[in-house]
């Protein structure tokens, strides 16, 4: 740790001992244990629920997250949406962490839901918390931990964090040393959502809903180098009314067809019309229905880029649209998938029913052979952007086109 890091924790903890020592405000209600409602505030992390393997009981989870955007007022939202019977949660924390497992000293503070230290999600349910007081900065590591009693049956969660999280056995939620989360995962458990209250009203966030580029294949791991991480860092940096960022990738997802997760027509009222103060979808899908060769022709998931811009325009939230990237060189690339690619992105170039317009393509696409993506960008699969290439396209967003008359 350099000393400039380390002054810096020692701020930002000291910081927090003294924030968490205060009441909350008396006047703010919170909601009754099991509310599904929208929190108030803005999303600062999020990630796409999906079914995963069989849930553990007794198991504990210190999940680490990334915020987007800073502020007051934090509130987790845990989801149960695969889940066929009721998921109980208990000794919920989240504080900042160190290194490793180990958190931040003065920073871990109890999580209640109506007060309750405990919290039942029906099956099928999401539940938020109640508000912590104190603030929370942005581009902080945010250790969430839980423990799950008697879980049983389809535990649901995101598979592909591209981050270290920790497992532990016995109760150490409330513990900010790391000592006992002995275990690690690459998956986040049953947390799929962050938000915060803002300093600078009215605040905003984006939601990237994508598939395993958005999700951050072949980027580094633990070092949040997804194209939606560069683009929270750049929002942050150009003071833009749109701060917070919602990650809603998920590895092999496509529009229209349920398969690697729910389609991104049926998890659109979740992952992006139900996360607090989204005011923008930018919607970067697609290349999966097409390298499927399941039948799906540019016809069809123009149908269905259409349909979510409809959906996500009733709701008052503006739509970006990202043109389909370059995959020449991936086993199920060909001339006839190419072609629909190709009519998709001509048809995105030129339509007036999204508020704005970001050419990926453009970006990833060698000048030698626009079909492959530039060999600088490419992470070695000829799909997914290293590094360089995430970066590249967060750079290539205009932070005042997220925002629109709506």
């Amino acid at each position: 740790m350099t000393g400039r890091m380390g002054r810096c924790r020692r701020v930002v903890a000291a910081l927090l001992t003294a924030v968490a020592c205060q009441s909350a405000p008396a006047a703010r209600a919170a909601a009754p244990p099991g509310s599904a409602a929208r929190a108030p505030g803005v999303v600062t992390w999020a990630a796409s629920a999906d079914r995963m393997g069989e849930g553990t009981a007794g198991q504990g989870y210190r999940l680490v997250v990334r915020t987007s955007v800073g502020g007051s007022d934090l509130r987790v939202r845990f989801t149960n949406a695969f889940g066929d019977r009721p998921l109980t949660l208990a000794g919920v924390h989240a504080g900042l962490r160190d290194r490793g497992a180990a958190l931040l000293p003065g920073s871990n503070r109890p999580v209640t839901f109506g007060g309750s230290r405990t919290v039942t999600v029906p099956a099928g349910a999401a539940v938020w918390s109640d508000p912590l007081p104190g603030s929370i900065p942005a581009g902080a590591d945010l250790a969430v931990s839980l423990r799950t009693p008697d879980a049983a049956g389809p535990a649901t969660g995101h598979w592909m964090a591209m981050q270290t999280s920790y497992l532990g056995q016995g109760d150490h939620t409330a513990e900010e040393s790391g000592a006992g989360w002995t275990g690690t995962t690459g998956s986040w458990w049953y947390l799929d959502s962050v938000a915060v209250r803002p300093a600078r009203a009215p605040g905003g966030a984006v939601a990237a809903l994508g598939d395993s580029i958005t999700d951050g294949w072949q980027s580094t791991t633990d070092l949040d180098r997804r194209w939606p991480d560069y683009l929270a860092r750049r929002l942050r940096t150009a003071g833009a009314a749109v701060q917070g960022v919602a990650n809603e990738g998920i590895s092999g997802n496509q529009v229209l067809a349920d398969g690697a997760g729910q389609a991104a027509l049926h998890r659109l009222d979740r992952d992006v019309l139900g996360q607090p103060g989204v005011r923008t979808v930018l919607l970067f899908e697609g290349v999966n229905d097409i390298k499927a060769h399941t039948g799906v022709t540019a016809a069809g998931l123009i149908a269905g880029y259409r349909e979510i811009a409809r959906r996500a325009h009733a709701a008052g939230i503006c739509v970006v649209v990202a043109t389909v990237g370059p995959f020449k060189g991936w086993s199920e690339w060909d001339p006839a998938a190419e072609a629909v690619r190709q009519e998709v992105n001509r048809f995105l170039r030129g339509s007036a029913d999204f508020d704005g317009v970001t050419d990926f393509d453009r970006i990833l696409r060698s000048p030698y052979d626009p079909e492959r993506v530039l060999p600088f960008f490419d992470g070695g699969d000829h799909l997914h952007p290293n590094d360089k290439g995430m970066q590249a396209l967060a750079d290539a967003v205009d932070p005042h086109r997220l925002e629109c008359a709506r």
